[in-house]
């Protein structure tokens, strides 16, 4: 196949609910592939798949996230384009500097109590329901990332489900396929609802101050010590609690349905820090929640053999490039004792994930502790899976505990 009948194939039903055939066509193809310009599918000049060209362009900081036309008057895009995942330097290296001072690993350390409490009272709830089923999304992958950020950020529980849905709208709007009319205005309706919660919250926290985040970086922006606006903070708030918490959700439910394919690993997890930690990052690499990012050409250029102009976006597929098979052999094969580079799951370079340590403390914890409780955890029916190629997760995973009611 030529890469408009892959992109073709890809963007079909059936390739959302299997990308990795298509990728695997693109990795035929080479590290890079230019998109001809009467291509269906033509918004990029290239699709990159290649692990070591996709690494590359991420941590060129010259390659830049360009902003789609008209963002200043789409609330969505405005949100977006005022935070840090979304801005370049040096805008960005000042937002970033404010964040990262808060995922130190002495608040990393502090947060292991309370993921701890979550993934308890989540698996008490689970072994009361007895073996009659249930989604495992629904009762522990999205509770868990959610409930923690939300204690972390300053979020009120209780406020959660609100989040959630306002959140999706936006999420499917930052799909590949979701720059429709109707996606559109729905991510904007959202956008300027999570505003209005955060600003009534901030203006809550001055009055009431707590030990949160919100708590500190207001009380950072009002003595002037941090520089940042507060129209700055309320988007990065938003921004950076999808992204601490989303793709969490999707690294349990993408990550359970392996684990329990290979019983010798699930067994074996809980007690063994070390098995679990690279049962993670093969998780990650496997089932990466982020599937593409775009950046574009600060000039003239060749990508391995491939010309770029200048403005040019191209595609780079972190889900293709963690199954590179030049650099993972036997690439779709799981194998938590794998060698070789880390995985671009939360990408590299400039814009890494400042979650991902977030993410991969919670999957330690939570993921041996789950199947230490119920050992005999077995996948009721097929997974649905979001439909996204931009964030591509399981969204339903019905499973039986094996557990008899009372046992």
């Amino acid at each position: 196949m030529d890469v408009p009948q892959v992109l073709t194939r890809l963007y079909s039903d059936e390739g959302r609910q299997d990308p990795y055939p298509c990728y695997a066509a693109l990795h035929e193809l080479g590290p890079v592939s230019p998109v001809p310009a009467r291509a269906e599918h033509r918004t990029v000049a290239a699709v990159a798949v290649g692990y070591d060209l996709v690494s590359q362009v991420l941590r060129d900081p010259e390659w830049y996230k360009q902003a789609p036309p008209g963002w200043t008057e789409q609330e969505v895009l405005r949100t977006l384009q005022t935070s840090m995942m979304f801005v370049n330097p040096p805008d960005h290296t000042r937002m970033r500097a404010v964040f990262a001072k808060t995922f130190t690993p002495r608040r990393l350390g502090a947060l292991e109590p309370a993921v701890v409490r979550v993934v308890d009272e989540l698996l008490d709830r689970m072994a009361d329901a007895g073996d009659t089923g249930f989604d495992f999304v629904a009762e522990f992958a999205y509770p868990l990332p959610a409930r923690v950020m939300a204690e972390f950020i300053g979020i009120p529980a209780e406020e959660l489900d609100f989040y959630r849905q306002r959140v999706e709208r936006i999420d499917d709007f930052l799909d590949v396929a979701g720059k429709t009319p109707q996606r559109l205005a729905a991510a904007n309706t959202a956008a300027t609802q999570l505003r209005a919660f955060y600003t009534e919250l901030i203006a809550h926290r001055r009055r009431r101050p707590g030990e949160d985040l919100i708590s500190g970086l207001v009380e950072a922006v009002d003595a002037g010590d941090v520089p940042l606006t507060e129209d700055e903070l309320v988007s990065n708030l938003i921004v950076l609690f999808n992204a601490a918490f989303v793709t969490t959700v999707y690294m349990f439910s993408n990550g359970l349905p392996l684990l329990l394919a290979h019983p010798e690993v699930a067994a074996a997890l809980p007690g063994d820090d070390a098995l679990t930690r690279g049962a993670v990052d093969e998780i990650l690499r496997l089932e990466a929640p982020v599937h593409f990012l775009a950046r574009a050409a600060p000039r003239d250029t060749v990508l391995a053999g491939v010309p770029v102009e200048r403005d040019q976006n191209v595609l780079l597929v972190l889900a293709a490039a963690n199954r590179d098979p030049a650099r993972f052999p036997d690439p779709d094969r799981f194998d938590p004792h794998r060698p070789g580079p880390p995985s671009l799951a939360f990408g590299v370079g400039l814009h890494f994930c400042l979650g991902a340590a977030v993410s991969r403390l919670e999957g330690r914890l939570a993921l041996p502790r789950l199947l230490a409780r119920f050992p005999r955890l077995a996948v009721a029916e097929q997974p649905i899976y979001s439909g996204s190629l931009f964030l591509r997760g399981i969204d339903k995973l019905l499973l039986h505990t094996g557990r008899r009611e009372g046992a």
